[in-house]
């Protein structure tokens, strides 16, 4: 290849996988650069979704691009880099997972809730956003992330290529090992539990939504009170409550 002795001449964002993977077997540096730009975003996801901690998950990403790069000869390329990488970071972290103690400290579990899952933690897209509307963006998704946190791995980590990384239904399937059918159904599954548990979630809220009393409530009902005794409709002098007298037997 003309011109691969220098970095410069070469446009790795550009390169397809089979190229960048040969560049890398050669030991290029730019080319695993550029492997883990590509893939970081849904790697940690992935990982994250199984450990549910975001210091663990990226050590379980780190190893898993260690072991991939070291043992670039397992990839043949019958799938993307992406799909091999995922593979190899679900192994790593459900190995994690099977060599946790079976017991935790108190003070790990007071860690994991302070540190709610931010699998959907985007930076944001509005600079210039109302600090109000930013607030319940981040409680909006603080709610989803939990509620995802709190699916089961086998319709997690289906939610989480389905609908945060947009994968296909073959990917998807292919990389979790699972038929396209069962994909579906437990995407179809995890929705109905997140509905569940989102709408548990702002129950309390929906009541208190558009508040309209007090003032504003007192303002408006004095508003259509004048509007009727001016229009004719109610006297402006308030009749007594007293019962009519009745006439004499």
């Amino acid at each position: 290849m003309a011109g691969v002795g220098k970095a410069a001449e070469i446009d790795f964002d550009g390169l397809e996988d089979a190229a960048l993977v040969e560049l890398a077997r050669g030991g290029r540096r730019e080319a695993f650069l550029q492997v883990v730009r590509r893939c970081n975003q849904r790697l940690f996801r992935i990982a994250r979704g199984v450990v549910h901690d975001e210091a663990e998950a990226e050590d379980v990403v780190q190893a898993a691009y260690v072991d991939a790069f070291e043992h670039l000869d397992g990839f043949r390329g019958d799938a993307s880099v992406l799909t091999w990488l995922t593979r190899i970071v679900l192994n790593e972290a459900r190995g994690r997972l099977r060599a946790r103690k079976p017991t935790v400290d108190v003070e790990q579990i007071e860690a994991a809730q302070g540190e709610a899952g931010r699998v959907l933690a985007f930076p944001g897209r509005f600079g210039g956003e109302d600090p109000a509307a930013s607030a319940a963006r981040r409680e909006i998704r603080r709610l989803l992330e939990r509620a995802i946190d709190d699916l089961p791995e086998h319709f997690r980590l289906v939610f989480l290529m389905r609908e945060v990384e947009e994968c296909t239904v073959e990917e998807t399937a292919e990389c979790l090992g699972l038929r396209p059918e069962t994909v579906k159904t437990r995407l179809h599954r995890a929705r109905r539990q997140l509905r569940a548990a989102l709408q548990d979630a702002l129950a309390p809220a929906l009541t208190d939504a558009f508040p309209f009393l007090g003032a504003r409530c007192d303002r408006i009902a004095a508003t259509v009170i004048a509007r009727l005794e001016a229009d004719g409709v109610l006297s402006h002098v308030v009749p007594s409550m007293q019962p009519p007298s009745m006439p004499p037997p």
